[in-house]
């Protein structure tokens, strides 16, 4: 044992306040621990950083399209999604009444539960890099800290089989991730909804325009409970193929070269109509966790609207960020065109809608919003 290992594990226990659990308090150190990655580089803040809503805003040589592995040169071929609100999110599984998948972690839902997702990038080879198991819990017991709250959580005999080990591990960093510090739910659409906030009457029309069924479709994907109901997530957990283009400074980044699967890349899933979809994201935070779409391929909130938009209206013909036409999607074969079906939007209603999504960012990361 160092003596900068002692100081760190004293640190990572000051950083913790007394209304977390144990195990609470363990996972929360792990999730911004670099040692448990081959290089030391990279933790699971690194590509989720607690002070940006939960996403990577490191810049890695595509305008943070993707995350930058732990040896400083490997990127994946997907968009690091934000880790904000991922734990309301329910185990994957099939609806048998929706006809539809629901849920999982990841854009293709391929871990299913916080915990199989939080056993992912540690021995992913292009993220953390370790080659298994008990490298990670090799690094593990190097902290004075771990080993002892880990006996104290798991049992004294928790470190003799490392999968367990590391099961172990996961369940922590999920215990962490299922903290309201992920999921506060006090953003001004939280506080007007306890008279706590008065909505402008741009944000007012948003709010109107994004739950009518007969403006948009916003609601067809992006609301669980309902207009005015708590807790409402902002998405339905389900895949859609929306048309999104190639990201092709993406894909040489990371050496992609064929089309993104989406749920079909999910071990579970063996059905070829489901090529192209990927899970419909939580709009929470969505105003400071660009870029969008599961390839990063937009990155402009304002964009995403008109690309919607432009399933509906005739003039919307050119991709704002491009000065061109809009790229033909990566997967034209399965694309939700129910689900697109809207009315055009004015430009107002598309100021209103951005209006409306602005102010389901969390109270700490409003400072962070474009005006």
């Amino acid at each position: 044992m160092t003596k900068s290992i002692l100081i760190a594990s004293l640190l990572f226990v000051s950083m913790y306040s007394s209304d977390l659990t144990p195990q609470e308090t363990l996972g929360k150190s792990l999730f911004f621990d670099k040692n448990l990655s081959k290089n030391k580089t990279m933790a699971c803040a690194t590509c989720h950083n607690p002070d940006m809503g939960f996403t990577d805003h490191r810049g890695n040589g595509v305008s943070n399209m993707a995350s930058l592995g732990d040896n400083g040169k490997s990127v994946g071929g997907r968009n690091a999604p934000t880790a904000s609100y991922a734990n309301q999110t329910p185990s994957f599984h099939y609806d048998k009444k929706e006809k539809a998948y629901v849920g999982g972690q990841f854009w293709d839902g391929r871990a299913s539960t916080l915990e199989d997702q939080a056993g992912g990038p540690p021995l992913n080879p292009v993220e953390m890099e370790m080659p298994n198991e008990k490298t990670v819990m090799n690094r593990v017991l190097e902290n004075p800290y771990y080993v002892s709250t880990f006996k104290d959580i798991y049992g004294k005999d928790i470190f003799k089989d490392p999968k367990k080990a590391f099961a172990a591990l996961t369940k922590s960093i999920a215990s962490f991730e299922r903290t309201s510090e992920f999921s506060p739910f006090d953003s001004k659409y939280d506080r007007f909804l306890r008279d706590e906030y008065d909505l402008t009457p741009l944000e007012d029309l948003g709010k109107a325009l994004f739950f009518s069924n007969n403006n948009n479709s916003c609601s067809s994907c992006h609301v669980l409970k309902g207009e005015d109901k708590e807790g409402e997530t902002f998405t339905n957990f389900q895949y859609h193929n929306i048309g999104v283009p190639v990201n092709h400074a993406l894909n040489k980044k990371s050496g992609t070269k064929n089309a993104d699967e989406g749920l079909l890349a999910n071990p579970a899933v063996t059905d070829v109509n489901q090529k192209g979809k990927f899970k419909v994201p939580t709009l929470r935070n969505v105003a400071v966790t660009g870029p969008y779409m599961h390839n990063g391929v937009f990155k402009d909130l304002r964009t995403v609207v008109e690309f919607y938009d432009k399933y509906n209206n005739p003039d919307r013909t050119i991709n704002p960020e491009t000065g061109k036409k809009w790229a033909d999607p990566e997967v034209a074969e399965t694309i939700s065109k129910e689900k697109l079906k809207a009315k055009k939007l004015t430009d107002r209603k598309v100021d209103a809608l951005i209006a409306f999504m602005k102010i389901l960012t969390d109270k700490k990361y409003e400072h962070l919003i474009k005006e």
